[in-house]
């Protein structure tokens, strides 16, 4: 149902109200035969979703998306499906009336929504309740509906968003349906692939309603889905020094498995050399655990600058800590001037001292990292992660990842690309050192910030998910290697 001329582009909830006033305006197409097609388009995916359904409710709040709920619930009745409506309130405005007035007339059966009365069973639940309008938390009443409604153990529809999912953040303020499918009108709402939405939407379709191509003509998307990408075939008379010189820097006492998953990373998407700054005692363990990473001890920053004169692209941060030591490694690697990518302890450093990026530079906080970096705090980077990115890469000057649930690419420019790879199994520890190494080794072999930073991403979600198929839980960031390596050579099928 998603239309392939738009399948990458993600909308703001206002461009598609945009979108939705030039379809009345412009092509003379009735807000109610929007809401028509919306209605019928979403009882064939329930149809297609749950084939066995006889019985469904459809639980209709007072806006449109209301609306959308009357109408489905008409068309279905009059498909020979027994339909049930709870009302949320009976104080309906816009083409809501028109809808309600359409099902009151088919006589069918609606109840009022009150907290001590028990739901209606059903093969489906239709939600209906708030659309892409609600940005706040449902009042007491609806969000007493919506948590009775997600205790059903009933499947759930949910029309354009899942009620109380704010469509531009992807964040739940308050209560908030889960659904087991979401049929989205018009346009994708860049809010349904990022932050809590995964979580809440299910299976996603999207349906332009027939609207033609011609209504998109100058509005540019606000975001893009992030696309599968590898690296092109190696020339035959390729040689190490074409691919670049990854130095990752970091690895303080107790944590020589952090850089050493980075050089491995950096080694295993395609790093012509790799060589490691770290501390003495970790050279035994990184020597023999993987004798292809070329492994320094260094004690300071004189004996690290031998190294970054040799090298092409820094990766800077896992395990290198907060102390004198790796401060100082931290400061001579940005006073280098070198392509970098920054992680864990490199990001909480650079919040105590800011510091603008002029040489290319991915930066890949966490969400906690994020709002260290903004001096904010975690729950207001999550209320909206396309500001935050957005932010980041103006004030750094660099490419932004912002990982989680639906990470963000960012530009400088204001271009941003969701993955909506990966899954909860990558919330184990090592998983970023992986990601620092892997975008540093594209970034070696030629590619943009920019690109280092999506390929990069993708690559290490997909591998992440095809790692996966053993099972989430106990999924270790070395098991993503062999998949890495596959998938950037465009091997692997995921």
């Amino acid at each position: 149902m998603h239309a392939a001329t738009h399948s990458r582009d993600l909308y703001t909830v206002e461009q598609v109200r945009t979108l939705d006033r030039r379809a009345i305006d412009e092509l003379g197409i009735t807000a109610f035969e929007l809401m028509s097609r919306a209605a019928a388009t979403a009882l064939t995916c329930l149809c297609q979703r749950w084939p066995q359904a006889r019985r469904i409710v459809v639980f209709c709040g007072p806006g449109n998306n209301g609306g959308d709920g009357y109408l489905l619930a008409s068309f279905a009745q009059g498909a020979g499906m027994g339909v049930e409506v709870v009302e949320l309130s009976e104080a309906l405005h816009g083409d809501a009336n028109g809808a309600r007035a359409t099902w009151q007339r088919s006589e069918g059966l609606s109840h009022r929504w009150h907290q001590d009365a028990s739901l209606p069973k059903a093969d489906v639940y239709v939600d209906a309740l708030y659309g892409t309008g609600l940005n706040r938390a449902p009042d007491p009443s609806g969000a007493a509906l919506i948590e009775r409604i997600n205790a059903s153990g009933i499947p759930v529809l949910a029309l354009d968003v899942p009620s109380g999912l704010n469509a531009d953040t992807g964040n739940c303020p308050g209560a908030a349906i889960q659904a087991q499918c979401t049929v989205s009108f018009i346009a994708a709402k860049r809010g349904l692939y990022t932050g809590q939405a995964p979580t809440r939407v299910g299976g996603l379709q999207i349906d332009k309603l027939g609207l033609p191509d011609l209504l998109w003509q100058g509005m540019q998307a606000d975001a893009c889905l992030l696309e599968s990408m590898h690296l092109p075939a190696r020339a035959r008379d390729a040689h190490k020094g074409d691919n670049g010189h990854v130095l990752a820097i970091g690895g303080d006492h107790g944590t020589a498995g952090a850089i050493r998953l980075c050089g491995e990373a950096a080694l295993r998407c395609g790093a012509g050399l790799v060589s490691v700054a770290t501390r003495g005692e970790n050279l035994f363990a990184l020597n023999s655990a993987r004798p292809e990473l070329m492994a320094h001890a260094v004690h300071g920053p004189q004996e690290l600058q031998s190294l970054l004169e040799r090298a092409s692209v820094l990766a800077v941060g896992p395990g290198l800590g907060q102390g004198a030591w790796g401060h100082a490694l931290w400061l001579t690697a940005l006073d280098s001037g070198k392509p970098l990518v920054l992680d864990a302890d490199g990001l909480n450093l650079l919040a105590h001292e800011p510091h603008r990026f002029a040489a290319p530079a991915v930066l890949t906080p966490h969400p906690g990292e994020a709002a260290r970096l903004l001096a904010t705090t975690t729950p207001d980077v999550q209320r909206d992660r396309f500001a935050a990115a957005r932010e980041l890469a103006r004030r750094y000057g660099a490419v932004i990842v912002l990982k989680g649930s639906g990470s963000l690419i960012a530009n400088p420019d204001g271009r941003i690309d969701v993955c909506t790879w990966g899954n909860p199994g990558m919330a184990s520890g090592g998983m970023g050192d992986l990601l620092t190494g892997v975008i540093a080794a594209l970034l070696a072999q030629g590619c943009t910030a920019w690109d280092a930073a999506r390929m990069g991403v993708g690559l290490h979600a997909r591998a992440g998910d095809m790692a996966a198929r053993g099972g989430e839980r106990g999924l270790l960031a070395s098991d993503l290697l062999a998949p890495l390596r596959a998938l950037g050579n465009g091997l692997g099928h995921d």
